[in-house]
């Protein structure tokens, strides 16, 4: 398992890192946010909240925004209630509170990891009425009727279909489908024509002028 670990101090992230490989995880180590943005895809965060050039909050908002599904812990020296609600809000999946010890912390990261297996296998298929989508094998069916769908078109539906009946915004799609906002609005407008005709489409991806799409869930 591929872990980041965020730390700034290099005397913790060196006894931390060292021990997270005895225990056979695969560690990335950043002293900032701007090596943790840089960093490549990873299966954990382990993420101090107090950083040099920024606060751990935004941090994490980052990279929930970038990676829905990683699984973060904070671990970090702020104890207060109102740290670890804010932590927890900010997409934290768990807060450790320094000093712990390395057995703690192994029981909370298979604890997280836990539930996020448990969330990926709830997720291999997803149904709203007619529509089925296949995660694993990336097949959509429709009323029984299989529809091909090239790879943008079956994340952009995949996008749709984990919230139906929600305005997911324009911003959020391309963030989503492309990992950047600075495409072009007219290339996710396109992607969400040839997405309909696929559909033979009858209302069931809603455009909400302004803000973004949403799929009908009957």
């Amino acid at each position: 398992m591929r872990v980041l670990l965020v730390e700034d101090d290099l005397r913790v992230a060196s006894a931390l890192a060292t021990a997270l490989r005895r225990r056979s995880y695969q560690v990335i180590t950043a002293t900032n946010a701007a090596e943790a943005i840089a960093a490549g895809p990873v299966d954990l965060v382990l993420l101090d909240l107090n950083l040099p050039d920024g606060d751990g909050l935004h941090l994490c908002r980052q990279i929930r925004r970038r990676d829905e599904d990683v699984a973060v812990i904070a671990v970090t020296a702020r104890s207060e209630e109102r740290d670890r609600v804010a932590g927890l809000r900010a997409g934290a999946d768990d807060y450790v509170v320094k000093p712990f010890s390395m057995a703690e912390l192994q029981a909370r990261i298979e604890a997280v990891m836990r539930r996020a297996a448990r969330s990926a296998r709830a997720e291999s298929r997803l149904e709203v009425g007619d529509l089925r989508v296949d995660l694993n094998a990336r097949r959509v069916w429709l009323a029984g009727r299989e529809v091909v769908l090239t790879r943008k078109e079956f994340e952009l539906l995949l996008a749709l279909a984990r919230q139906p009946g929600t305005v997911v915004p324009r911003e959020r799609l391309l963030m989503d489908v492309w990992q950047t906002t600075w495409r072009s609005g007219h290339t996710l407008d396109v992607h969400v024509a040839a997405l309909r005709g696929k559909l033979d489409d009858a209302g069931l991806v809603e455009t909400v002028r302004g803000v973004g799409y949403r799929l009908r869930p009957a």
